[in-house]
């Protein structure tokens, strides 16, 4: 059997999700700043996905703007996280830095799956592929030791991402496909309970930066 797998290298992984409009951008930044306070021999490690690398900044400008088969899309995420996972992530890991990523699996599980609708069994595989390893023998999923979720409901998002930028072609689904993503984030939280931090993204900007800060005071 496949287990979470959370202390694979001496850094720290973490990762920010919710569906987009959800504010997490707005946090991560100010997040990186107060950990870099909280651990002053640490390197900081701000990426994103997809992108991260050159190969998967390219991927990246593709993904978000050319429509394609849903499985040839999540191909595609899980190609750029390949490159993620072994030029940036787990280098950065192994050398004992701190790693943000705006963006990990969880986002290709919900976008993919629970808006596109592709089986959660087919991505399951694509995510033992790429990011099992190998524990004492033991096979174990890489993934963040704390992942903050940015929960918000998907008219308000909507409202949100419309007075800010010009969409891509995630950002231009309709509420109902949000609606779907959020679920599976939510449904995502509630099987790994041990790592997901849930954020009301309804909540005013100080208030959520002071549970931010209270959160990393307590690592």
């Amino acid at each position: 059997m496949m287990n979470n797998q959370n202390n694979l290298y001496p850094g720290i992984f973490i990762s920010f999700e919710g569906i987009d409009g959800a504010g997490k951008s707005t946090h991560i930044q100010f997040f990186s700043v107060e950990i870099a306070k909280r651990f002053p021999d640490k390197k900081i490690i701000l990426t994103r996905e997809p992108g991260g690398t050159p190969l998967g900044e390219k991927l990246r400008d593709t993904l978000l703007n050319d429509p394609m088969d849903i499985r040839t899309e999540a191909l595609l995420m899980f190609a750029s996280r390949q490159e993620h996972l072994s030029q940036v992530i787990e280098p950065a890991l192994r050398r004992g830095e701190i790693v943000i990523s705006d963006r990990f699996t969880d986002s290709s599980f919900a976008y993919q799956c629970g808006g596109r609708g592709l089986l959660i069994e087919d991505l399951e595989i694509l995510e033992r592929w790429v990011q099992t390893r190998p524990v004492n023998s033991q096979p174990y999923i890489l993934q963040p030791q704390t992942t903050f979720l940015f929960d918000l409901s998907a008219q308000v998002a909507e409202q949100r991402r419309s007075a800010t930028r010009s969409p891509d072609k995630f950002e231009e689904l309709d509420v109902n496909f949000f609606n779907r993503v959020r679920d599976e984030y939510l449904r995502r939280a509630s099987n790994h309970p041990q790592r997901f931090v849930l954020i009301d993204s309804s909540l005013s900007i100080s208030v959520i930066q002071e549970q931010l800060k209270a959160r990393i005071e307590s690592m």
